[in-house]
């Protein structure tokens, strides 16, 4: 069967896992060996039904979505003849956020942050294939920031993200509060607040499951 990128969106939502975007060898500094790179993230709505009735998620040892993305995009890489890359478990750590601008599916938000065209500011990487043969890729879209009133610049409660930079310690504080369990519960507001991110479907809960993780 030919290698298409509309193969390997089937066999990646089977897993609830999306083709974020692909970059292609003349676009970004690839590892030795990949001509076509495909990034994967949470497909939705269905990564965390998917995600919490794994074997990773219930045996409640340590890193579990990290450990659930190795084997299912292990067995992907197997299945497609491919490599797996991710954005873990390696010093230094594999250039994600570079290949995902060169996508041209996501860019940098007026708030810094990743923004894609159908995750929005929810957008994350679960890790990518690496591909020796060239995949072809359909034309990028407009970015979604152009004619967007942009909320995200001014959603954060404590001014913690705006286009200046990011005051990360003003976030923790924050997220140390009271009034920061909204953020713990129901994930990031600047991130919520992206037009996009609405329409995506991630559930609360899966927001949550992260915050623990930016805060323990």
């Amino acid at each position: 069967m030919a290698l298409t990128l509309e193969r390997i969106t089937d066999l990646a939502q089977a897993h609830a896992l999306a083709v974020m975007g692909a970059v292609q060898r003349d676009q970004a500094a690839l590892p030795d060996g990949v001509q076509t790179l495909v990034l994967l993230g949470p497909y939705e709505p269905g990564f965390w039904p998917e995600f919490t009735a794994s074997p990773e998620y219930m045996d409640r040892a340590p890193d579990p979505m990290d450990r659930w993305s190795r084997r299912i995009i292990d067995a992907l890489a197997q299945e497609l003849g491919a490599s797996a890359i991710y954005p873990f478990g390696t010093q230094p750590p594999h250039p994600f956020y570079t290949w995902a601008l060169a996508t041209g599916r996501i860019w940098s938000s007026p708030v810094q942050f990743l923004v894609h065209d159908t995750a929005g500011l929810w957008a994350s990487f679960r890790g990518a294939l690496g591909f020796s043969d060239r995949v072809d890729v359909p034309a990028a879209p407009a970015p979604p920031c152009t004619d967007c009133a942009r909320p995200c610049a001014t959603a954060c409660p404590v001014g913690a993200l705006t286009p200046q930079g990011y005051n990360v310690p003003a976030c923790h504080a924050f997220l140390d509060s009271a009034a920061g369990q909204r953020c713990m519960t129901g994930g990031c507001a600047v991130r919520a607040a992206c037009p996009v991110s609405r329409a995506f479907g991630r559930q609360s809960e899966q927001s949550a499951f992260h915050m623990r993780q930016f805060h323990p």
